[in-house]
């Protein structure tokens, strides 16, 4: 499946992937690589979402579980897994997700705000946008997939990062 978005007024660009059967995305100008799921060195006295770590060309990156950093059960592995290795707080982490979507541009004024509701941290969901989704047979669907931006930052990986590091 490939998605798009045909309005004029571009701002950014984000990449979009499944996770636990929800679509999220992350700009595009944060992520490194994508890299197919190898499993990584686990490192003992780490949160249970810190899978371990891997090797960047010659850097030390650690490799975390998503799904359970959200609070959510573990991702199944499986042949379409893989690790998005991006830039956060200065440092790199790479992210197991389900799948990879695609990269879909998208305009500043389509995001819309992430609900306020109460919950046990900062959000992690910088906003929402809804984008068109063209099918495999080139039909287009105008109701969309409604994608959840990640907020890199709100993460608060920094210090769970210089442990695995």
């Amino acid at each position: 499946m490939t998605t798009t978005n045909d309005n004029a007024g571009t701002d950014r660009k984000i990449v979009t992937f499944s996770l636990a059967q929800q679509t999220f995305g992350i700009d595009m100008r944060a992520l490194i690589e994508i890299r197919e799921w190898d499993e990584p060195t686990p490192l003992p006295n780490v949160p249970g979402f810190i899978k371990g770590v891997t090797n960047l060309r010659g850097n030390v990156v650690p490799v975390v579980g998503l799904a359970e950093r959200l609070g959510w059960e573990p991702s199944a592995i499986h042949a379409r897994s893989c690790i998005l290795v991006v830039h956060i707080a200065g440092k790199q982490a790479g992210f197991l997700v389900d799948e990879v979507n695609d990269i879909v541009a998208i305009g500043e004024a389509e995001i819309q705000p992430a609900p306020e509701v109460e919950t046990i941290e900062p959000s992690v969901i910088a906003g929402l946008v809804r984008i068109a989704t063209r099918q495999k047979d080139g039909t287009r669907d105008e109701k969309g997939t409604m994608v959840l931006l990640l907020d890199l930052d709100a993460l608060s990986l920094t210090k769970h990062l210089d442990i695995a590091a």
